[in-house]
């Protein structure tokens, strides 16, 4: 935060204020937070991350392979660290043909010999590219793209298996826009210098792929910016992340025949086809006049300019398999120019992460078996009950909603499936070939195996058992549709949650994140959908309006923040993730109080329970960011830059008297303006 440091005086006033702080103690690692890594001298009123974190971040340095960096990356790297060690040894494990271990450790290894991949050069994905250059009409285009689909290559049209939001007893494939390589459609559109530079980067990047494959310097220019011309096509009729993360907007049934019909220019038919779709006769189309200006501009496009288009994405899809030079290149545009990280990660990294990706559920049996005791999965399921609880009884005396939508909020609640660290079944792989020396082919088939695994999902009874997140992952996401929150058992370790930690940390930390994600089925989507997963409108329009005005108020407080000089946190994009935040907040605090059993929280080295709890929240949140990052983040990501979430302290009664905030200073918020959501 770019928040204005106080004076001494300043300083000395909050402390004395404010319940008191022991200063003799360097730190306090065996209460869970790190008292060293603090900054009293800045006001908590004033700049709350930067008190509870400043001198952490002083002195934090973003690595050279990173685009930001701070807690949830820390324990990404300590994840990846485990994991290469699982990988490894399944690595020199010599098991047996067919064997998972055989697999693990021959796709890593053939990941890792880049000798082999330099000798080969461009011969691995050439047959792809004579089979673009050989596309003679649109109805083969649109197969091709159809094809590509089956190793998650690229298409403007992509798609996933997921349950009907309105049948949620069923599967669908729901649809949704594609086609651009930058980050999002403003940067093609807005008139802003960053994104300009983006542009012309971009286009100097599609010319170099294109030389690096055997093309004139000249043609590879010409390819360029035609490509560049149908994206920035394809982005002025693409939906803004706004509109497109509306769950009812984003739901649009359609019938086979509806998209010749409504979307005409594109050879669906050949498309469908291809994709292993002919037979399906419903799907889901997420931004409808998207997918119609998008056929309409394919249709009237050139057959040179589609080809080219697709030979630039199916090389670009290739890189990280393919000679250094191709890597390098990938990274110099994707790492460096969009993201400002210097240097690309050591291979080992990006060869832990693309067995993760193609294996995922294979290594996590193994990390789960090393790295996740049993008391911590008892000690995490006993929070989320905790949580859980503490969110009905928030639900229960709220004041502006109706009885009867209490009711049905409630039952939502109570029907809540938490998921803990890790599935209780696994991904069978057994139908996975994998080859020693073959890193472009064991992706390939990987990613094959991946699709034919999902698209087998149409027609079945839902599995209501599956994981989309692997245990070794450090993160945690709500489903709506099948009515959980999971997490993974990577996110359930220090700092978020320490079986050995004093309770207010633990809830203050992992609690918060808990609460986040329960309260994500309670935000301004999530809460659309009813206790059977179904979107549907079960609220009354006095709930609808009322509820209203407290979204509104989340996006004005999280709208004026400015984490770049004229760069704002969009409020409305990032509305269900601040919703979250706060409201985890609340209910976490309340969990804890609950936890106390009505006793009054022990006083640590001078700390109240209080104190231990909001700090527990805030350093999980101390992070940094390379400017093109940041930028990437405010325009497309609807989560508020983490160094910027501590805010939610603000809407909290019992975070003032904590840390003696007070009129005048930047944080403070008078009590009628505190957001009480949940």
């Amino acid at each position: 935060m770019k928040l204005t440091f106080a004076t001494a005086a300043a300083t000395a006033a909050l402390l004395a204020c404010a319940p008191a702080f022991a200063a003799d103690k360097p730190e306090i690692g065996s209460w869970g937070f790190d008292e060293a890594g603090m900054d009293r001298s800045i006001p908590a009123g004033d700049d709350f991350i930067g008190f509870a974190g400043g001198a952490y971040l002083r002195n934090l340095e973003i690595p050279a392979d990173r685009s930001n960096y701070g807690m949830f990356t820390k324990l990404r790297d300590l994840s990846q660290e485990r994991t290469r060690t699982i990988i490894e040894g399944a690595a020199v494990s010599h098991a047996g043909k067919g064997s998972v271990g055989q697999k693990v450790g021959d796709y890593y290894a053939s990941f890792l010999d880049e000798a082999a991949i330099e000798a080969k050069g461009i011969t691995p994905v050439k047959a792809e590219l004579d089979a673009v250059a050989g596309i003679g009409s649109k109805a083969a285009f649109a197969a091709a793209l159809g094809e590509a689909l089956r190793s998650y290559g690229p298409s403007p049209f992509l798609y996933y298996i997921n349950q009907d939001e309105k049948a949620p007893d069923r599967y669908v494939p729901v649809f949704y826009q594609g086609g651009i390589g930058l980050p999002d459609r403003d940067y093609y559109l807005v008139d802003n210098p960053n994104y300009a530079e983006a542009r012309d980067k971009y286009k100097a990047h599609i010319a170099r792929m294109f030389v690096l494959s055997g093309v004139s310097a000249g043609e590879a220019a010409k390819k360029a910016a035609a490509i560049y011309d149908l994206e920035h096509k394809f982005a002025e009729v693409h939906w803004t992340v706004v509109d497109s993360r509306d769950s009812n907007k984003a739901y649009n049934k359609w019938s086979k025949v509806d998209f010749a019909a409504k979307a005409p220019g594109f050879d669906w038919n050949a498309f469908f086809a291809a994709a292993g779709l002919g037979s399906q006769s419903q799907f889901i189309v997420s931004q409808p006049s998207s997918f119609a200006g998008m056929a309409k501009i394919m249709g009237e496009a050139d057959m040179a300019t589609l080809r080219d288009w697709l030979a630039f994405k199916t090389l670009k899809d290739a890189a990280p398999l393919l000679p250094k030079a191709f890597v390098d290149e990938n990274f110099a545009f994707e790492g460096t120019a969009l993201s400002g990280t210097p240097e690309i990660q050591p291979r080992w990294k990006r060869g832990v992460d693309s067995v993760n990706s193609a294996l995922g559920e294979a290594v996590g049996e193994l990390y789960v078996a090393r790295y996740f005791t049993p008391e911590a999965k008892a000690q995490a399921d006993t929070l989320v009950r905790n949580l859980i609880a503490a969110m009905d009884a928030r639900i229960a005396n709220l004041a502006w909603m109706t009885p009867e939508t209490k009711v049905k909020a409630r039952a939502k609640l109570a029907a809540f499936k938490p998921k803990i660290g890790y599935p209780v079944k696994w991904i069978d792989y057994s139908a996975l070939k994998i080859e020693p020396g073959d890193a472009f082919g064991n992706a390939k088939r990987a990613a094959a195996f991946e699709y034919d695994r999902n698209l087998a999902k149409l027609g079945k009874p839902i599995d209501h058992d599956e994981w989309f997140m692997t245990p070794q992952t450090v993160n945690a996401y709500a489903n709506p549709t099948m009515n959980e929150v999971v997490f993974p058992a990577a996110i359930l370790q220090p700092p978020f949650f320490d079986p050995n930690a004093d309770p207010a940390v633990n809830y203050g930390a992992i609690g918060a994140v808990i609460g986040h994600e329960i309260t994500h089925h309670f935000d301004d989507q999530g809460r659309k959908y009813d206790p059977t997963g179904k979107l549907a409108d079960w609220w009354s329009p006095e709930d609808v309006k009322r509820f209203k005005v407290y979204t509104d108020q989340v996006v004005a407080q999280y709208g004026a923040y400015e984490p770049l000089p004229g760069a704002h946190i969009n409020g409305e994009l990032t509305l269900g993730e601040n919703i979250a935040d706060i409201a985890g907040l609340t209910v976490a605090y309340d969990a804890y109080k609950a936890s106390l059993g009505g006793k009054p929280a022990p006083v640590l080295d001078g700390f109240t329970g209080d104190q231990r709890f909001f700090l527990g929240y805030s350093q999980i949140w101390r992070q940094k960011y390379r400017d093109a990052q940041l930028q990437q983040q405010l325009a497309a990501d609807p989560h508020t830059p983490g160094n910027w979430r501590p805010t939610a302290v603000r809407n909290l009664d019992a975070w003032y008297p904590a840390f003696g905030a007070k009129p005048g200073q930047k944080l403070y918020l008078p009590e009628d303006q505190r957001i009480r959501i949940w």
